[in-house]
């Protein structure tokens, strides 16, 4: 049987043939071998180029060419989409009541387990979620019967109703009655669609037809990524991995903050909508 060598020989001697390696004129050799044989090696090209501008795509060999301009073109059009106030402010309510309503969606039947455990009683989670989607899609229907102003009443709009909802969330929080949490449940559901139909809506009116994926998708980017962060802090065992009644009274609260930065804001542009009018209707007079 071979005797082992003394402890530490052998990986530093390792270690020392690899320095002397790297040092030589054959790692930097090997190296650009390895660059120039795969640089000019792209043996899926020919294939991809003659398929993406075939006749059943809408290619030319130009866009297929100029990647790099069709990313500067993504990021202009990126920066005009959200230069507009109007546009930014809905799309920042999209993104932030996103991120709480599925934070909602997704924990709520572990609330409704700790208010009636299903053990003992029985549950209608199913046909609650049913009737919610019923009266979602009936409020998300009928607000396009309404006549509104939603460029002043707006944002007012999203305030108030976004209050309405942070009430629910707190009901159901702090209820110990599973029928008052079902209740809730729908309206706090049911407000979402309503608002996220006016959101949808008003950024669409904005917008010419070609940058609605990008808008629609970085609103929904930016509440799935902050719903993330959320998650790994209050959610997670290696953050915060609060129970679940912190947890909710942490989303009624961040709720209620919506309400209260949209509910300013909509009054703010209220107050500065009724100034104008007022004005116009004095400068007639002082000019006759």
């Amino acid at each position: 049987k071979p005797q082992p060598g003394p402890v530490g020989f052998r990986p530093k001697h390792k270690m020392e043939t690899v320095e002397r390696w790297r040092s030589s004129w054959k790692f930097p050799t090997t190296l650009l071998c390895f660059y120039g044989f795969f640089s000019t090696v792209k043996p899926l090209e020919p294939f991809l180029f003659a398929y993406l501008t075939g006749p059943d795509k809408n290619l030319t060999a130009e866009q297929f060419e100029s990647c790099s301009s069709v990313l500067l073109q993504l990021w202009r059009n990126f920066c005009d989409c959200y230069t507009s106030r109007k546009l930014l402010y809905w799309s920042a309510w999209w993104a932030l009541a996103t991120c709480g309503y599925n934070l909602t969606v997704n924990y709520v039947q572990v609330l409704w387990e700790h208010v009636q455990p299903s053990q003992n009683f029985s549950i209608y989670n199913g046909g609650v979620e049913a009737v919610s989607n019923l009266m979602s899609a009936a409020t998300a229907y009928g607000i396009g019967f309404t006549q509104v102003r939603w460029e002043t009443w707006g944002e007012l709009a999203l305030g108030g109703f976004s209050g309405l909802g942070a009430a629910a969330l707190f009901l159901m929080t702090f209820s110990s009655n599973i029928w008052l949490c079902y209740a809730a449940y729908i309206v706090f559901k049911s407000l979402y669609m309503l608002l996220i139909t006016i959101a949808t809506f008003q950024v669409a009116a904005g917008l010419s037809m070609e940058r609605y994926a990008l808008m629609f998708g970085t609103n929904s980017f930016g509440g799935l990524a902050l719903q993330t962060i959320i998650t790994a802090v209050v959610v997670d065992s290696r953050g915060l991995g609060l129970a679940i009644i912190p947890q909710f009274t942490i989303y009624s609260s961040y709720y209620a903050t919506i309400a209260f930065v949209f509910s300013l804001r909509g009054l703010f542009v209220i107050w500065r909508e009724k100034k104008k009018v007022s004005n116009h209707d004095i400068n007639p007079a002082v000019t006759s």
